[in-house]
């Protein structure tokens, strides 16, 4: 299967890693920075068959991938992910967020629809062996009914991490720290939580970081049409580096908390039906990554060859992505408004709240 990667900044080797692992024929990698493609090609000794492109429309038209990462600045994600589709026919991987505006996000499910196309939202979390261990709980319903659960996201960012790329906490570009380093964990907590949400309230604040557009705290408080809970969390404020991204559920038969640099670790497994041993799935479900981004890129790059293979949507396909992304926007809507917000949402992209804290 020929697979060409778009980006070749901060997140591309764990692509270029899970494409490598996956047996996918690496056929092109395309940057608008030559000096990213070179380092990648050292890096991962890649074959001078991979050709290198700084236009992704002309590596579509002459290398006609089957599956294509977009793994760009985030509010470039839509346009080329419906180009790749309607200009190459490709399917694709989009780095989260699939979009910044939920007219984007539709845009990008109808017309893989339309062009019998997948796409799959990078959400690699949901592939994390202790989050699988803990769908499997939700799937076999042995939390009974879910009370609440609550996603904490605290991490730090400084000054260089941003002027390395200085799209980075724009609105137009980006979004702030809910938007780029907490959306994996708050994908977790609406998919675990049942997925539909009644309303959200929402509180944003920029406390440190005066030289971005958007927020470093959020706070928010979620009613799922279940009639469950949930609470949100994130922030790019810790001191004086990353502390912990942690997960819990809490049920009326159970309760369980994910923790580790990213979700990597089942911490608590209480169950009322007696079924495992808790030290036994805690000693099991822990695994230690070398950075936040985890090991879930090469599972869920496996899932979405199969996925074409077979014809079947991928395990996280693109309306989850919107799920996801429609949280965040949930969130700092109602922070812009200070008024409830309800779901489902009709239109809402982060360039709405451009200003919001000049």
């Amino acid at each position: 299967m020929k697979y060409a990667l778009i980006g070749c900044g901060r997140i591309s080797p764990n692509h270029i890693v899970a494409a490598q692992k996956n047996g996918l024929e690496i056929v092109a990698i395309c940057d608008l920075e030559t000096r990213n493609m070179k380092d990648k090609f050292l890096k991962f000794r890649l074959p001078n068959t991979v050709q290198c492109y700084t236009d992704y429309r002309e590596m579509l038209k002459n290398e006609k991938p089957d599956l294509v990462a977009i793994a760009t600045e985030s509010g470039k994600h839509a346009k080329i992910a419906l180009d790749c589709m309607t200009i190459g026919h490709a399917n694709l991987i989009i780095e989260k967020p699939i979009a910044l505006s939920l007219v984007d996000a539709d845009a990008i499910i109808e017309t893989a629809q339309r062009e019998n196309l997948k796409v799959c939202a990078c959400h690699q979390n949901r592939f994390n062996k202790s989050i699988q261990k803990i769908r499997e709980a939700v799937e076999m319903e042995r939390f009974g009914r879910m009370f609440h659960g609550t996603a904490h996201i605290r991490w730090a960012r400084d000054y260089e991490y941003y002027s390395r790329a200085k799209w980075r906490g724009t609105w137009e570009q980006d979004g702030g720290a809910l938007m780029n380093q907490c959306i994996h964990n708050i994908d977790l907590l609406r998919w675990m939580m049942g997925d539909e949400i009644d309303c959200v309230m929402g509180m944003t604040d920029r406390l440190k970081h005066d030289y971005i557009e958007a927020e470093d705290l959020g706070i928010a408080l979620v009613r799922f049409k279940n009639g469950a809970y949930g609470i949100v969390e994130g922030t790019t404020n810790v001191y004086p580096c990353n502390l912990e991204e942690t997960l819990y559920l809490f049920g009326e038969k159970g309760t369980v908390k994910a923790g580790g640099s990213s979700v990597n670790v089942i911490e608590e497994w209480r169950f009322s039906d007696a079924l495992d041993n808790p030290e036994q799935i805690k000693a099991q479900f822990h695994e230690n990554p070398p950075n936040v981004y985890g090991y879930g890129h090469t599972p869920l790059y496996a899932d979405v060859i199969e996925a074409i293979e077979d014809d079947r949507p991928p395990y996280v396909d693109a309306a989850a992505g919107k799920r996801a992304l429609e949280l965040v926007l949930g969130i700092y809507q109602s922070a812009y408004t200070g008024q409830q917000v309800t779901f489902p949402m009709q239109q809402c992209a982060t360039i709405d709240f451009k200003g919001k804290f000049s």
